[in-house]
């Protein structure tokens, strides 16, 4: 092939990409005009937080777009949700940033329908405006008369002119509560057994960890620690929390002032199961007693190898509490309505997550909801209890949301328009059929 051949290739693959691209935008587009068509039925009018009666049913309008947009049903935003196929958070807030184009950014969002500007971009824009009132955003619309020519630097300083021309008071409210956003987080488990660390700390805080780890690093290596400064650094935040960890608190109980002895250092509950590969391992061999060496670290929602776990279980100071064998198939029912902690653990152990399509709230945080409920006989037992949490549970009881439990650990979710989604432990499956409500 020669150069003005594959010079040619290379243009026809590249035009393909392009109107691909085209065509993929064109269907956001519409898509864009479609939710904002929903958001017109679906408004519910009165102040943020009101309570209305929709088919019988308590609803509640949420606003998810800045001030002068409108309300929408609650409920009726679970379901267009669920039929884009996201998460219920990261739904929601992809709805809210379509109304917020529409109804409060009508330049921006003209410039979407036209093509003049990408929809992810107008997202971004979307997030920078919902903050600001209705004429501080209004001021940023009209400033974005050519906005696919405008940086992000240049747009983040046009809205905190925006802030600052036409609400000034809120503008020093945000200064003084930014102090309030400081956070320390460590992120999720990698395949290594390794993790990220995220905060946002006092810029003197800051600096005195910094020094703090700077020095234990230097006396690490002092004392023949060979690895590169960054791991030593690591190390050393490592130590820094041990330490904290292994000190004995004396800490006074809220309610009867008694004074309580903590144990110190790491704490660690271990939880055992039995399955088939784990009777097998009697016939293992080598320095790995189990045939299937995997564990599941629920803090980091990963799965773990136990060569990993024994090293966790070997730190100094650590506390290590064995939890009985748990059958998760065990069918012991209780005659009340109260959920004992022995029920609901196999319940979290087994779900692991809300059981909402597309819901990712960890079990531990959710509610246990009776998949039959306890005043028609449902039992209180681990095969009729499913964790929901408290957003999804409202929708179960308050609205037309229905859910079937068809085998162990999975379910079927029926929208109130119909719409059919089965979750279970591979996640969220959309059916391509609908049932209408009144079959």
């Amino acid at each position: 092939m020669d150069l003005a051949t594959d010079a040619r290739s290379t243009a026809s693959l590249l035009s393909r990409v392009g109107e691909r691209i085209r065509s993929r935008e064109t269907l956001i587009v519409e898509e864009w005009e479609d939710i904002t068509a929903w958001a017109s039925d679906h408004v519910i009018a009165g102040p943020e937080g009101v309570a209305t009666i929709t088919e019988g049913y308590l609803d509640t309008g949420v606003p998810i777009a800045g001030p002068g947009a409108p309300l929408v049903s609650e409920f009726a935003l679970m379901e267009l949700v669920a039929v884009l196929g996201r998460s219920p958070d990261g739904g929601k807030a992809y709805v809210g940033r379509v109304i917020e184009c529409a109804w409060r950014l009508p330049q921006v969002y003209e410039a979407v329908v036209a093509g003049r500007l990408a929809p992810w971009r107008a997202e971004r824009i979307a997030d920078l405006t919902r903050a600001l009132n209705a004429q501080a955003a209004g001021f940023v619309d009209r400033q974005l008369f050519d906005a696919s020519g405008v940086g992000w630097a240049q747009l983040e300083r046009l809205v905190a002119e925006a802030m600052l021309r036409f609400d000034p008071e809120k503008a020093e409210a945000e200064r003084v509560k930014a102090a309030d956003q400081r956070h320390f987080d460590v992120g999720a488990v990698d395949e290594h057994g390794l993790v990220h660390l995220d905060g946002l700390m006092d810029a003197a805080d800051g600096h005195d960890l910094d020094l703090a780890v700077g020095r234990r690093a230097e006396v690490l290596g002092r004392l023949g620690d060979d690895s590169t400064l960054d791991v030593r650094r690591s190390k050393a935040a490592a130590e820094l929390a041990r330490q904290d960890l292994a000190l004995d608190l004396l800490i006074p109980d809220p309610e009867t002032g008694e004074v309580v002895d903590t144990v110190p250092g790491r704490k660690v509950v271990l939880n055992v199961h039995i399955t088939d590969t784990t009777l097998a391992g009697s016939t293992a061999t080598g320095d790995n007693p189990f045939v299937n060496p995997v564990g599941r670290w629920d803090e980091g929602h990963c799965p773990i190898t136990s060569i990993q776990i024994r090293e966790w279980l070997r730190t100094h100071h650590t506390t290590v509490i064995v939890r009985p064998v748990i059958d998760l198939a065990d069918h012991v029912p209780v005659g009340s309505y109260e959920i004992p902690d022995r029920h609901k653990t196999p319940v979290i152990l087994r779900d692991h997550t809300c059981r909402f399509p597309h819901c990712t709230r960890p079990a531990q945080r959710c509610d246990v909801d009776h998949a039959r409920p306890h005043s028609e006989g449902g039992p209180t037992c681990p095969c009729n209890l499913v964790p929901l949490c408290r957003r999804h549970h409202r929708a179960k009881t308050h609205s037309t949301w229905r859910y079937d439990a068809p085998a162990p650990a999975t379910y079927v979710w029926t929208s109130p328009a119909g719409f059919r989604f089965r979750v279970d432990h591979r996640g969220t499956h959309p059916f391509h059929t609908t049932h209408p409500p009144d079959q």
